[in-house]
């Protein structure tokens, strides 16, 4: 005689969210969130929450298909991304499509790689926000710069090694190395540096971190496509960075001793890195 065999119910791990108190993204309103540095894992209930609620998506290049298909089917996706060296929306033309889209009683998510408020332009779009009268939250992110180093084993801060770090844009407005950084300043201000988007022109940074007293020596990691089943590390020095050629992008770049960490915390690898989520 055979008997059946019962196989154990999967938990509905998102069914407590129908009954939690989180805020309504309202008609008319934009919710700027942090898509996390790469797996979908890795955002926050209340990015979760808004995927649901929301008629209309503007999302960056960064944000992961994954996530995306989260959303409803019925909700539109926008994309709105910006990649260095191809043709991209204007930073103002991106605020005045979220101003429109609220204007026309849209439940407006801007979805935005990493956390909005470091290096993700969130300030202006929330100030283009402010002006027009369009009511607006922050959801915040996990930083590439933080979470996207944790996953290649690399802790940003140690107290055996930094009690300071810099968080360096490798790039201005008009594409260029940033003019308004105090070189000298910087190069010695912190043990640790954390560079976003600074593949491109990592030589020249790296000449103006040596020139200003910098040690070649330094260890440098670079993380390209943080916390994603294509996740890849260079570790080299800061001296021999400038040789570096055709780095997968997107990456964040760690100036400092806190890389030495990874022999022994490298963690993302074998199947865990295998899961598209995270």
């Amino acid at each position: 005689m055979f008997g059946w065999i019962r196989k154990p119910r999967r938990r509905a791990h998102f069914a407590a969210l129908d009954s939690a108190d989180f805020p309504t993204l309202a008609p008319g309103t934009v919710w700027l969130v942090g898509a996390g540095p790469g797996g979908p894992g890795l955002v926050s209930l209340l990015a979760y929450h808004a995927l649901a609620q929301a008629d209309v998506i503007v999302h960056d290049a960064l944000v992961s298909p994954e996530l995306l298909a989260m959303a409803p089917g019925h909700v539109e996706q926008v994309f709105a991304g910006k990649r260095g060296g191809r043709p991209s929306p204007k930073q103002a033309d991106i605020s005045l499509q979220l101003i429109d889209l609220a204007r026309a009683g849209k439940r407006v998510l801007r979805l935005k790689g990493g956390d909005p408020f470091i290096f993700g332009r969130g300030g202006e779009e929330a100030g283009a926000l402010a002006a027009a009268g369009i009511a607006f939250r922050i959801v915040p992110g996990i930083s590439s710069g933080i979470g996207g180093l944790a996953y290649a084993g690399i802790p940003v801060t140690h107290r055996d090694t930094n009690q300071a770090v810099i968080f360096l844009t490798g790039h201005d407005e008009s594409g260029a190395v940033p003019q308004g950084v105090d070189w000298p300043a910087v190069a010695k201000a912190a043990p640790v540096i954390v560079m976003f988007m600074a593949v491109k022109h990592l030589g020249s940074i790296t000449d103006k971190l040596l020139a200003a007293g910098r040690n070649g020596d330094d260890r440098l990691a670079i993380v390209s496509h943080a916390a994603t089943p294509q996740q890849a590390v260079i570790e080299t020095t800061l001296a021999q960075a400038r040789e570096l050629t055709d780095v997968p992008t997107p990456a964040i770049v760690v100036l400092g001793p806190v890389s030495q960490y990874r022999d022994s915390l490298d963690w993302y690898v074998g199947q865990m890195r295998s899961h598209v989520f995270g």
